[in-house]
């Protein structure tokens, strides 16, 4: 049987992300958390890959005790286990950091519920934006990396092959390669379902594996953390906000709306 592994986050709801205005830093206190919705069309696809081909899907996230509820979230959804990483020994980590932890948890998971063949993460996230994650646990596991996925063609678990749709500035580009692979998710991949009444009640009950610096006695300690982000914040600032000016146009008909529009383009 496959075993995938999705990578989440949970994130301030952008919609309602505000900008202290003092030191230019977002205020995260009373901003609602939710799953980075690029992850969630990563686990959208490897539940549907469960419901096709027959696989276990295991959720991570590394992140403050918080995080268990976006775990429990995709539990709801069709995930069969879920781990959270949390210790505050990994608290201030940039992309390098975390994708060290997240690497090395990813190998604890194969050790602990078998061999890993695919892992999905979203392209990207809310907060940081950066895109790095992904690919840097693919370098740190070894492991095939596709990026900016839009669509999962087939998954071959006899060939342990994958084909997927690669979204490209110029067009679409078709790759294949072999397990085990990372795939990165765009939100065009699909659209994500929702939570049955048996996957809720399920995920209220459910406790997630916590692991903490302690659940790893070989990692080093100078790569996690704020010890481990070499990343420099040098400079934040608040774009100016730009006033725009509207004006309606009253017409009777469409020909003489076009008049007037062009006179107020040219400003004749």
């Amino acid at each position: 049987m496959l075993h995938i592994v999705v990578c989440i986050k949970q994130v301030p709801d952008s919609r309602e992300i505000r900008i202290d205005p003092k030191n230019n830093t977002l205020i995260r206190q009373g901003v609602p958390s939710i799953v980075n919705f690029y992850d969630m069309h990563g686990l959208e696809e490897a539940l549907r890959i469960k419901d096709e081909l027959g696989a276990r899907v295991t959720v991570v996230t590394m992140g403050p005790p918080p995080a268990e509820k976006g775990l429990k979230e995709c539990i709801s959804l069709g995930a069969d286990e879920a781990v959270l990483v949390t210790d505050r020994g990994f608290a201030g980590a940039d992309t390098l950091a975390t994708s060290y932890v997240v690497a090395r948890t990813i190998r604890k998971i194969a050790e602990t519920w078998g061999e890993v063949d695919i892992v999905f993460c979203g392209k990207q996230t809310l907060d940081g934006d950066t895109g790095q994650v992904g690919p840097g646990v693919a370098c740190r596991l070894d492991l095939e990396q596709l990026t900016y996925v839009n669509k999962v063609v087939e998954v071959n678990e006899l060939k342990r092959k994958v084909t997927v749709h690669r979204l490209l500035e110029d067009g679409i580009e078709v790759v294949e390669t072999s397990m085990p692979v990372l795939i990165t998710a765009l939100k065009e991949m699909n659209k994500v379902r929702r939570a049955s009444l048996p996957g809720m009640v399920r995920a209220a009950r459910y406790k997630p594996t916590v692991w903490t610096t302690a659940d790893f006695p070989d990692l080093e300690r100078a790569k996690i953390g704020l010890k481990g982000s070499p990343t420099i914040v040098a400079k934040t600032w608040v774009p100016e906000v730009r006033a725009v000016h509207s004006h309606f146009i009253t017409y009777d008909s469409p020909e003489e709306a076009a008049h007037i529009l062009i006179d107020k383009l040219w400003g004749s």
